[in-house]
């Protein structure tokens, strides 16, 4: 802050000239208004290099989302390759304008802050030392100037004042004329008074003069001393105005991304990206690819195997390797085993079944009691005893690792418990393989130990 003083106390400004008693300090504040100026100036370029920043993560996070929309959309071919080069096209702008924030802070804005700096020097009691300066040249030149200013103006003040007591003198004269009651006594005090107001009207007037001649005759050092002090603030201004111009277009190089080459190229190639797009080619390779081009595998006469029991469809060729769910192991007696479904196919998981077949026991035709009321021979508490011989009624293959085939009216192993023989429900699930496959089934206790076979 500048420093001010009272010299200008009891002189009346009559304009706001320079010349006027007090009237610099609007130059000496221009130097507070630099340092201010270059503050402003980095607050500016720092706003905008946060902008250039957001701008650029928008930008990247706009890329990255829509190149995933793209690819997993509907589009296709080189249009799909002209699309996605907007995205590449904003990845690059996006590193682009992270450089410019970076020149913006690391080289404009140090630039300012250290030119700052070295320019204005603080003091201990506030305020620079720049200001300081040259408020106290301009004080020191305008003091002798402004001294005789204040005899001037103090000579003048009564000068008038004189001048106006005489007019009231003579006033007091002619009205006391006119007055018959006025003794010639009292009419020779007011023409003394006159006399007297007409000799202090010379002597203040010759005072006037005189002190006006005076402040006429220091006025031509004054304005010498004041126009040295101004140049000298005007020689710190131009520094750093042209300071200002020199970082601005420093600044402005940093932001004209038209003469960046890396910027021309990234719309060069965006161009030749969009241009490359061909109908003709997308048309062509939707059509070898999704349409009357692609391979064929036509139906063709296939010759009875005697291996299997059936002739599998078309569509069960390629669903071979599909799983069959079995939804559980039924016992003969009165208690049941929960249900423990086997592992689903990807297929299968997929599909909608229908709602024929019913997990419900009382509508299963496979889950009957046994007709002596025996218990569940695969019960872990039954009391094992009895090995039972099985014998398969129909020819089967097993569709998994662990399941076992058959022929018709061959053995089985026997079983390790004895009891009722186990039944299979038949599954829940719709399945192209158990549409036509026979159902395995166990003779009951007529085809146990050599029955018939």
């Amino acid at each position: 802050m500048s420093v001010t003083y009272d010299d200008s106390v009891g002189v009346e400004v009559s304009s706001d000239s320079f010349w006027e008693v007090g009237n610099y300090k609007r130059t000496v504040k221009r130097i507070d208004d630099g340092h201010r100026l270059c503050s402003d100036l980095m607050n500016c370029l720092h706003e905008r290099a946060r902008i250039e920043k957001a701008y650029a993560q928008q930008l990247t996070e706009w890329a990255r989302r829509w190149r995933q929309l793209v690819e997993k959309g509907p589009q296709y071919g080189t249009v799909e390759k002209a699309w996605m080069a907007f995205m590449s096209e904003a990845e690059r702008v996006s590193e682009l304008h992270l450089e410019v924030k970076a020149s913006l802070m690391n080289d404009d804005f140090e630039k300012i802050k250290n030119w700052q700096k070295e320019a204005f020097h603080k003091q201990m009691m506030g305020g620079f030392k720049e200001t300081k300066e040259a408020e106290d040249g301009f004080r020191k030149a305008q003091k002798p100037w402004a001294k005789k200013l204040k005899e001037v103006e103090a000579a003048k003040k009564a000068h008038h004042a004189a001048c106006k007591e005489e007019k009231l003198a003579i006033s007091r004269e002619a009205n006391s004329k006119a007055d018959p009651s006025l003794n010639p006594e009292q009419l020779k005090k007011l023409q003394d008074k006159i006399e007297k107001c007409k000799q202090d009207v010379l002597k203040t007037k010759d005072k006037y003069e005189k002190s006006l001649k005076e402040l006429d005759q220091g006025t031509p050092q004054y304005m010498e001393n004041m126009e040295q002090v101004f140049e000298q603030c005007q020689q710190f201004e131009e520094k750093r105005l042209r300071f200002f111009r020199e970082v601005l277009l420093e600044v402005q190089k940093h932001l004209d991304l038209s003469n960046v080459t890396g910027y021309k190229a990234v719309y060069h190639d965006l161009e030749q990206s969009i241009r490359a797009a061909d109908a003709v080619e997308d048309l062509r390779w939707f059509r070898a690819n999704h349409g009357p081009g692609m391979a064929m595998n036509w139906p063709q006469f296939e010759e009875w195997s005697a291996d299997l029991n059936r002739t599998l469809s078309r569509r069960e060729k390629k669903k071979a390797t599909d799983g069959v769910t079995l939804t559980g192991i039924n016992q003969t007696g009165d208690q049941s085993l929960p249900n423990k479904p086997s592992s689903v196919s990807s297929y299968e998981k997929t599909q909608s079944y229908p709602t024929d077949w019913s997990d419900d026991e009382s509508n299963n035709p496979f889950s009957s009691t046994d007709a002596n009321g025996d218990s569940n021979p695969f019960d872990d508490d039954a009391t094992s005893g009895t090995e039972v011989r099985v014998r398969a009624l129909y020819d089967y293959e097993g569709q998994e690792h662990d399941e076992l085939s058959f022929k018709a009216g061959r053995w089985a192993p026997p079983a390790s418990r004895g009891g009722g023989l186990p039944t299979c429900s038949p599954p829940s699930v719709s399945h192209p393989l158990m549409e036509t496959a026979p159902s395995l089934s166990y003779r009951g206790r007529a085809d146990q130990d050599g029955g018939r076979g």
